[in-house]
């Protein structure tokens, strides 16, 4: 069975130290070539949708978590305040009251929704040292999160919308998803009192997923403290369960702010806030990339796209320059030579690149290549401009297929 543990140290993908701290761990170069390339392609996703992105700081004055009900009903999971002069100020345990202060900011008309923005920011859990586990549980979080601010017909169409994105996502990074939940309150105080907007942001909810004609399991207990969600769920190696992303509605948030837009009739209506996450936390979402593809990722998403290798001393030359082309199409490429053993070792120790590109005399001098591909189908000596515009073609598809009609040696 596949542990990201493992096989992310195996892989030099992160790790940590017990001078930075547990619960807080440190990407390498390749775990971070990973993470850029994940991030950028969220980025896109989300701009192509009509998202704004936007930067907000990770520290706040404890009043905005008073306002937004995290400090009454999530306190347990923050850091402690800060003294700041005569202020408190606490590291954020989530990202929305920020961005209901920018909805807040400018006045806002009924032309401008949906108002869609997007962050990935910091986020600090005060996570206890039992529950702390490589990258799924950690103390700080980088998040990919994004709010909708919308008119309440709206909110059906922005929440069908989200898990649409979702399962494009999940297409691209060859994701299997256990299940959707549909997450209600359960018994106990730590939810909101405000049954009214719990009936109405459930109903909302029920509709998308009945609409979608997706399958859904309702649990209780599992809602955020100010509304219900969707949650999609995925498995571990060890088949436990968590969330990787999530479409929630929120009508408390907004009223604890007072935000609000003028309606076409000239009065002010109050917004409704959607939260949606695609990946979730990043470090949650590698975690479980790590573990359903064994290290071998997507061709788009892997650390090393391309190896080159050259037979022999008198290709190193041609190799080196191979790499220097590949970085500037945009691919990561990098070359095993001779000194690190014979070349069929070189392919073994290379197996989870993607692409294997071996350059002999024949490659050298006619500005060929000799293509392996990782699922052990390999391509006869070709032009190099037409193999790497091939695999730059896949990568920016973000295709799950290492490479289109390839034929097996």
């Amino acid at each position: 069975m596949h542990d990201h543990r493992r096989i992310g140290r195996d892989l030099d993908l992160f790790d940590t130290d017990p001078l930075i701290g547990s619960g807080l761990p440190y990407w390498l170069p390749d775990g971070a070539a990973v993470r850029h390339a994940l991030e950028d392609y969220i980025r896109t996703a989300e701009q192509r949708a009509g998202y704004r992105h936007v930067y907000s700081p990770v520290l706040a004055k404890r009043e905005l978590y008073e306002i937004s009900g995290h400090w009454s009903h999530y306190r347990d999971d923050m850091f402690p305040p800060m003294d700041l002069g005569a202020d408190q100020v606490v590291l954020r345990p989530s990202l929305c009251p920020h961005h209901a202060l920018i909805y807040r900011s400018r006045g806002r008309s009924y032309r401008e929704l949906p108002l869609r923005i997007a962050e990935l920011g910091g986020m600090y859990r005060s996570e206890l040292s039992g529950a702390l586990g490589g990258l799924t549980r950690v103390r700080a979080v980088q998040l990919n999160d994004a709010h909708i601010f919308c008119a309440p017909d709206q909110v059906a169409d922005e929440a069908r919308a989200a898990l649409e994105m979702i399962r494009r996502a999940y297409a691209a990074l060859g994701i299997t998803r256990a299940r959707y939940r549909l997450s209600l309150p359960g018994p106990g105080g730590k939810y909101v009192a405000a049954p009214d907007l719990w009936r109405r942001a459930t109903a909302l909810l029920t509709e998308v997923l009945d609409r979608s004609g997706l399958p859904y399991e309702a649990v209780a207990g599992e809602a955020a403290f100010y509304g219900p969600k969707i949650d999609v769920q995925v498995a571990d190696h060890a088949g436990r369960e968590s969330t990787l992303s999530t479409v929630q509605v929120d009508f408390h948030q907004p009223e604890r702010f007072g935000l609000h837009y003028t309606g076409a009739d000239g009065a002010e209506h109050r917004p409704v806030m959607v939260h949606r996450s695609v990946i979730g936390s990043v470090e949650r979402a590698v975690a479980h990339l790590i573990e359903q593809h064994g290290g071998a990722f997507p061709a788009w998403l892997a650390p090393t796209q391309l190896v080159v290798l050259p037979v022999s001393d008198a290709e190193q030359d041609g190799a080196a320059a191979l790499v220097r082309r590949c970085a500037d199409l945009g691919l990561r490429a990098a070359t095993s030579g001779p000194e690190r053993g014979s070349l069929g070792a070189r392919i073994r120790a290379e197996r989870l690149v993607p692409y294997q590109a071996v350059i002999g005399a024949r490659e050298a001098a006619d500005d060929l290549l000799s293509l392996r591909l990782r699922d052990g189908r390999r391509l006869g000596p070709r032009p190099a401009a037409d193999v790497l515009t091939g695999i730059g073609a896949g990568i920016r598809a973000h295709s799950p297929e290492l490479w289109d009609g390839a034929a097996a040696a």
